[in-house]
């Protein structure tokens, strides 16, 4: 398979983030089948390799996903091929210059500032270099986690759908975040380039 989405790389003091990969495969499979990871996300624990395999297959090419399409980034240490988790990003459909973006973590990556330093990267880069107007995020009430990051990236909350989501068997409360470029001036930046 070609490489796909090779100029969209970005790099920080620790880490390097780049279009996920069919080296990456393996543990994107076993981080994704983690309870503890998978427990807020929309995949459940019997994510298989096949799953992963289509996923890198079907990712987008060219530097930013097309309107309606996801493009998943492999977040690495620098100079390592150890995959410590990914970014995904969203072009939303009908709303120019609009992303989503999501960030999981394996789980011994968690709690050493990598999902701040690649979030603010990858917002970096899409205010900075693509010009985005609007970044939007959602999570799940119950996970305290990723709002404490959004809220310390610079996102505000301006929404809660209460019992909106029937997920993994239960109805489920969904926090909407948002952050616009014109807010961005404020927020600590990553020092990242392309």
């Amino acid at each position: 398979m070609a490489p796909r989405n090779t100029e969209l790389t970005l790099t920080t003091a620790r880490l390097s983030i780049e279009p996920l990969a069919e080296r990456d495969i393996d543990a994107f499979t076993e981080y994704r089948r983690d309870p503890d990871v998978a427990r807020f996300q929309s995949w459940d624990t019997d994510y298989s390799r096949a799953d992963a395999e289509r996923l890198v297959a079907d990712q987008p090419d060219g530097r930013l996903p097309s309107s309606g399409s996801w493009l998943q980034l492999a977040v690495r240490e620098t100079g390592s091929d150890v995959l410590l988790g990914d970014l995904a990003l969203h072009r939303l459909e009908e709303q120019p210059d609009t992303f989503e973006v999501g960030v999981t973590l394996a789980r011994l990556s968690q709690g050493r500032g990598i999902a701040t330093e690649a979030l603010a990267a990858l917002l970096d880069h899409l205010f900075d270099d693509e010009h985005a107007h609007r970044v939007v995020a959602f999570c799940d009430l119950r996970n305290d986690a990723v709002a404490r990051l959004l809220t310390h990236s610079g996102f505000r909350q301006e929404s809660r759908q209460v019992d909106a989501d029937w997920f993994k068997g239960a109805w489920t409360t969904l926090d909407g975040y948002a952050l616009l470029a014109r807010e961005r001036s404020g927020v600590a930046r990553s020092g990242t380039r392309p």
